[in-house]
Formats: C-alpha cells, sequence, structure tokens
C-alpha cells in the first residue's frame, strides 16, 4: 500500500471506529514527511476520544498503526488529534519551559517533570534548545518516562 492509499486507509478506519461509537465526522488527514497526521473536529465525544491525560488518544493512534503495520502500508506512524487538544497541550508545555528555565538557573539542583508522553517529552526537548545555558535529558521507563532540565556545564560564564 503506498503512501496515498496508507492515509485513505488510516481516514476510513479511524471513521469507521467513530460511526460505531455514532459519530459521523469527515476526519482531515494528510502526512507530515513520515507520520500521518489526523484532525477530529471538536463534538460532544472529546472527552472520550481524548480520555484520562490523552490515554484513549494515544491507544486509538496504536490501533490505527498496528492496523496499518499489519497492512503493510507505507506510512504505519500515526498521530490523531481530537478537537486540537494535542495543540493546545503543546502550546502549554512551550510556554511552561519559560518558567522551568528560570527555576533552573535559579536553583542549584536539576529540576524533574513530571512523566510525559514522547511526543510531549520531544515538544519540551525542542522548546529547551532555543536556551544555551540549561539541558534536557530524559530518565526512567514507561510511563514513569521524564524530562529532568539542569544547567549545562558546558557553557560556564
Amino acid at each position: 500500500m503506498d503512501r496515498e492509499e496508507s492515509i485513505a486507509y488510516a481516514k476510513k478506519y479511524i471513521e469507521d471506529i467513530l460511526s460505531f461509537f455514532g459519530l459521523n465526522t469527515d476526519v482531515r488527514a494528510g502526512a507530515d514527511e513520515d507520520v500521518i497526521e489526523m484532525s477530529i473536529p471538536s463534538t460532544h465525544l472529546n472527552a472520550f476520544l481524548i480520555g484520562q491525560h490523552g490515554e484513549t488518544l494515544r491507544n486509538l493512534q496504536h490501533l490505527v498503526s498496528m492496523t496499518l503495520h499489519s497492512q503493510e502500508a507505507e506510512l504505519t506512524r500515526v498521530n490523531i488529534d481530537v478537537a486540537d487538544y494535542k495543540r493546545q497541550r503543546n502550546d502549554r508545555l512551550v510556554s511552561q519551559v519559560e518558567g522551568w528555565i528560570k527555576q533552573v538557573r535559579d536553583g542549584d539542583k536539576p529540576l524533574h517533570l513530571q512523566p510525559m508522553s514522547p511526543a510531549e517529552r520531544r515538544v519540551v526537548h525542542q522548546a529547551v534548545s532555543d536556551y544555551g545555558d540549561v539541558v534536557t535529558n530524559s530518565e526512567g521507563e514507561g510511563r514513569d518516562r521524564h524530562i529532568v532540565l539542569s544547567r549545562n556545564t558546558a557553557v560556564e560564564e
């Protein structure tokens, strides 16, 4: 299954899942590099589809990804957003980075953040990379994986 067929298949698959729950909606789908990006518009099922801390959303992504993999699709990585939940979460994370940077600069210890999904950790790593005097490192395993911010010892005044 080529790139365009992969996108179409993923779009239909998620729309079929949504229709099972009584939600007939048009899902926007496209690809950004090697990831199928899908966006589900805001509905009365937002909380149900997102789940606690985005858990249901991650499970939907995994389900679609595994189905594409079993179909030997060219694209198998999937990112699903419901009512711009992920975009808004990422924006909040980026805005929090400045405060975290200040805490690290003002303190004498590294700052351990709460556990985050791989995508959220990537957002934080990228946002902190704009600051030369603070570095990030991921620690922990599985659901306990989190970011640690610390002073960049390579950049001494």
